[in-house]
């Protein structure tokens, strides 16, 4: 720019080379303002006759929620903008729709239900419905097929679902489901043959029958800190990773100080007579990586072991403390004699946190390597906070695969 020169002529030249958002097409503009919270989007319609209904062809819609962070508003705050919004918008295809509430009153259950199957019938290709409720508080959406050809995603947060819903096949699309603290006590089953991702956290499943999950083309599992009776899995060929953390929420306990010797090892007895049909580790045998972490008290993966499969494409393995007790470690022994290609094994022992302050790396002697183990084991890493008798007793077992550890 010259001496002298204005320096606003240079804010119209870039407008008019195209710096100007009103130069972009519909169809963008549409994509963009999707990303915005619903009432902002809304608002742009005061901008220019132009924007006066681009926000109808906003390919998101965030309701309730600003942001991941944000646990919403209450549902009655929502509703005759919601009501408005999906009344105008009509039936035009969207991506993404974002569902956030933190308080729900009675009168407000059949009103959610409404929005949640229009925007399945809107096309949705990604649909999450989370609401921040108090505990033991659930939404309960209606027990009804969910029907859709488009809808890839679905994340569901405290609300209450039944069998009819939790069978998919009219979602031939669908890859991923995340519940998080959601009520399957009614359910008996989860179906789905295009499902890939499945995630459920802190949920409440059923007791008897136990919860049937079929997921034949499931690639990766995450099911963490569940109440109630451990899930029956059914064959999973194509299972790439899986991560199964068993706690004190879990009814598959035994109160017996003995129950280790257990001739059942389940102690009510109302599973005995199912034999490997309960195991969770047969259906977890085709993985790649395991994560198995457990509390002490519960049986389920000791019960397991009696029927050890042979996980053929385990190649790295993470456990707990749990596999190492009692002193005589045949649970630890069990799973890796039934893993003949594993390559990297995790020990994460004693500690109460994710921190720890010392890391070993252990590795097997070439020469001297044990014929129960993997060939290809050659990275062994043990985690713990301190080096006290309990860790001792476990490297000093490591030793008799020949293994070795520096600190």
């Amino acid at each position: 720019m010259h001496p002298g020169e204005s320096s606003k002529r240079s804010v119209p030249s870039a407008l008019g080379s195209g710096g100007c958002i009103d130069a972009l097409p519909d169809g963008v503009l549409g994509h963009i303002l999707g990303f915005l919270p619903a009432p902002e989007a809304v608002q742009t319609c005061v901008l220019a006759r132009r924007w006066r209904h681009l926000w109808r062809t906003a390919t998101g819609l965030r309701i309730g929620c600003c942001s991941s962070e944000d646990e919403g508003r209450r549902v009655k705050e929502q509703r005759e903008f919601v009501d408005h919004l999906l009344l105008l918008r009509g039936s035009l295809p969207l991506d993404i729709c974002e569902f956030g509430f933190s308080e729900l009153e009675d009168d407000d259950v059949p009103r959610v239900n409404l929005w949640f199957r229009h925007v399945v019938m809107s096309r949705a290709r990604v649909l999450s419905l989370r609401l921040h409720l108090f505990f033991n508080k659930f939404l309960k959406l209606d027990d009804l097929p969910l029907v859709s050809q488009h809808l890839t995603k679905l994340d569901l947060s405290s609300v209450k679902l039944q069998n009819s819903f939790l069978s998919f096949a009219s979602c031939p699309a669908l890859e991923h489901l995340e519940l998080v603290y959601c009520n399957l006590a009614s359910a008996d089953k989860i179906a789905s043959k295009s499902l890939k991702h499945l995630s459920l956290t802190d949920c409440v499943l059923l007791d008897e029958p136990r919860i049937y999950i079929s997921t034949p083309s499931l690639v990766s599992l995450h099911l963490d800190s569940f109440f109630g009776r451990t899930p029956i899995f059914d064959s999973m060929p194509s299972l790439v990773k899986a991560f199964v953390r068993i706690t004190t929420h879990c009814w598959d306990g035994c109160s017996r100080p003995d129950y280790l010797d257990c001739a059942c090892l389940l102690c009510d007895g109302s599973d005995s007579s199912q034999g490997s049909s309960i195991m969770l580790l047969k259906g977890l045998s085709k993985a790649q990586s395991l994560v198995l972490i457990s509390v002490p008290e519960k049986i389920i993966f000791e019960s397991d072991l009696r029927w050890c499969p042979m996980f053929s494409n385990l190649k790295t393995l993470l456990l707990d403390d749990y596999w190492c007790t009692p002193d005589d470690f045949s649970a630890l022994a069990c799973i890796l004699e039934h893993s003949p290609f594993l390559a990297k094994l995790t020990l994460e022992l004693f500690s109460e946190g994710p921190k720890y302050e010392v890391e070993m790396k252990g590795r097997c002697n070439l020469m001297e390597r044990s014929a129960k183990i993997s060939e290809n084991l050659n990275i062994v890493e043990v985690k713990c906070q301190v080096v006290d008798q309990r860790v001792l007793k476990v490297l000093k077992f490591l030793c008799t695969f020949n293994i070795s550890f520096t600190f």
